[in-house]
């Protein structure tokens, strides 16, 4: 069973500053749980809606059809590792819950060894981010940074996806480096774009006749990160 007042807790973890407060997050769905518990991350409380009941699960659910299994976990308390001798994504400004899951899929996939992320980039543990990532979230070093220092400060190269800029698939790509991805509408900022050193430009097909005016940002990341996961095959 569960009781009114874990519910209205739990409840309350949908709220980013109750998130902070308490330094917990919800994972719902089998595969989110399972991801979570084979994680080093440490799991508060798991409730199966078989034991509390299907009213209880949709109360405590922020999905719009509750799943049958949800997660309480503990928010882990991690030091920021600064980029060294690998490949990594900084993100600059990314608001879109979607985007974000979707690009911490990307880094997973491709094997990033972290994701760096602007202050004002969506909260990695909101609940629409947490669902998007499909278990990538236990996976990937993600780390909240100011950006044009971050990158600033990188002996290495640092590359970053611009509408005007080097056609990517003829340029030369080092396999380690910093990915800068841009804000949604606005692109990368002035300040972070002057750390750049690399500026790409994935182009369209045709290149003389291109339909949509732009990529989604996830969309830009995905492209971007397999051409250089293939230069290095």
């Amino acid at each position: 069973m569960i009781t009114a007042a874990e519910i209205k807790w739990i409840k309350s973890l949908s709220q980013k500053k109750f998130r902070d407060s308490e330094g917990m997050f919800v994972v719902e769905g089998e595969k989110m749980v399972q991801e979570a518990l084979k994680s080093g991350f440490e799991v508060e409380k798991v409730l199966r809606k078989e034991d509390i009941g299907e009213a209880a699960m949709a109360r405590i659910s922020a999905l719009s059809s509750p799943s049958p299994v949800l997660a309480v976990v503990r928010i882990p308390d991690s030091r920021m590792v600064v980029p060294g001798d690998g490949l990594y994504l900084a993100l600059d400004g990314i608001r879109d819950p979607g985007n974000l899951g979707t690009i911490l899929r990307i880094a997973d996939w491709f094997g990033i060894d972290a994701v760096y992320a602007s202050e004002d980039t969506v909260e990695l543990y909101n609940p629409k981010v947490v669902q998007a990532t499909m278990g990538a979230i236990f996976r990937v070093p993600f780390y909240t940074a100011h950006i044009p220092s971050l990158c600033s400060s990188y002996p290495g190269p640092v590359y970053g996806t611009f509408l005007y800029g080097e056609n990517m698939y003829s340029k030369e790509l080092s396999s380690k480096g910093i990915i800068v991805i841009g804000n949604e509408a606005n692109g990368i900022s002035k300040e972070t774009a002057a750390a750049v050193t690399d500026r790409l430009y994935i182009p369209p097909f045709p290149a003389d006749d291109p339909g949509s005016e732009s990529l989604n940002a996830a969309v830009a990341t995905a492209v971007t990160v397999a051409e250089f996961r293939r230069r290095s095959l």
